[in-house]
């Protein structure tokens, strides 16, 4: 009876608790990428912002105005590429994600079934 005890638990382990544990570390990296790249970003978009203000503040005369619409026009195209990379970035993130825990899937589900086959 022990045999089998210890049988049933290593296959509680190779079916269950491994995958799970494998699952789980990947989650905590995705999460942990995600977090990263969304601070970055908030980062940069305040950084513009205050440079941007900074930069109306010193507006005093036309040519300081024209030097502050003409920086605005450069940070407005700086943002929208930036926030497209933002975008793919967290695409890409996403998608390796999706893929590991796809295969994660298919993996314990294979080990499933060949346990049920002994």
């Amino acid at each position: 009876m022990n045999k089998a005890a210890e049988k049933a638990s290593q296959q509680v382990e190779s079916i269950f608790v491994s995958p799970m544990r494998s699952y789980t570390l990947t989650a905590l990296d995705y999460y942990d990428q995600i977090v990263s790249a969304q601070l970055d970003a908030v980062r940069a978009y305040s950084d513009l912002s205050i440079a941007q203000a900074r930069t109306w503040l010193d507006v005093k005369d036309a040519d300081s105005f024209k030097k502050a619409m003409e920086s605005q026009q450069k940070a407005t195209s700086d943002l929208m590429e930036r926030m497209k990379g933002d975008g793919e970035k967290v695409t890409s993130i996403s998608q390796s994600f999706m893929k590991d825990s796809q295969k994660m899937a298919e993996d314990t589900t294979k080990k499933a079934v060949e346990t049920a086959k002994q």
